[in-house]
């Protein structure tokens, strides 16, 4: 087994050789070549079709993870019918050990409680249930669609990094809002159907908003109060 440095170094190489290839040369190679069983997480978000959609033609059967808060939109529930019947995804859904009846019973809605509320609801809502995942999966290399034009906290976002002792691969890193819509256009895969009202990034119905109701996309979610769920600040 590869040392904590020599898995990083691989990482950095990596990382610097992705630059150069194709997205569905950087899928197929991590497959290749990164250790372990590889899984890809989806919020099913505004544009999730692509990630899923470019990792299945790769590997029908990799595991696709969601984290289920179950507060997430009715058409999030839907999108995910959807593309799961059309993409036949291998989907292991992964809940909070606590309903959310018994969330709000004990500890309120803590997401009305300014962003120390805010955080303490994402871990055990969204990093808790990915954390297990991944242990219980026992994924070696985990692949997401994060996007460096995203938000400001992703502007730095590698290709590759080895983090929390696994690979975490960002294939479509590079890749603008006009990427996204020519690769849906071109498969013909359908956006969120939220999208279209305006919800630029999609998570729980509590703490998103279209940007029709906002002054600025930072405020389209956790009430501008911060950007990320904390899946890819404290998940590695």
């Amino acid at each position: 087994m590869a040392s904590e440095a020599q898995a990083e170094a691989q990482a950095a190489a990596l990382n610097r050789l992705y630059t150069d290839l194709s997205t569905q040369e950087r899928i197929e190679k991590t497959l290749r070549q990164l250790p372990g069983r590889h899984i890809v997480s989806s919020s099913f978000g505004a544009q999730a079709a692509v990630m899923l959609h470019m990792t299945t033609r790769a590997q029908p059967d990799i595991p696709v993870v969601l984290v289920d808060t179950g507060y997430l939109f009715a058409e999030t529930y839907r999108f995910i019918e959807e593309l799961s019947s059309r993409l036949e995804l291998n989907l292991h859904v992964y809940q909070p050990r606590r309903t959310p009846a018994f969330q709000e019973a004990l500890d309120g809605r803590r997401w009305l409680e300014g962003r120390e509320g805010i955080e303490a609801y994402n871990r055990e809502n969204k990093v808790e249930p990915m954390q297990r995942a991944l242990e219980e999966l026992s994924a070696g290399t985990w692949l997401t669609g994060i996007r460096r034009s995203q938000a400001s906290t992703r502007e730095e976002t590698p290709f590759v990094q080895y983090t929390g002792n696994r690979f975490k691969v960002a294939p479509i890193a590079d890749w603008s809002d006009r990427d996204v819509h020519r690769y849906l256009k071109e498969h013909e895969l359908p956006y969120h159907p939220l999208w279209h009202e305006g919800y630029i990034s999609i998570g729980d119905v509590h703490t998103t908003r279209s940007v029709h109701d906002v002054d600025s996309e930072e405020q389209t979610r956790f009430f501008g109060l911060k950007r990320e769920c904390g899946l890819h600040e404290s998940v590695a």
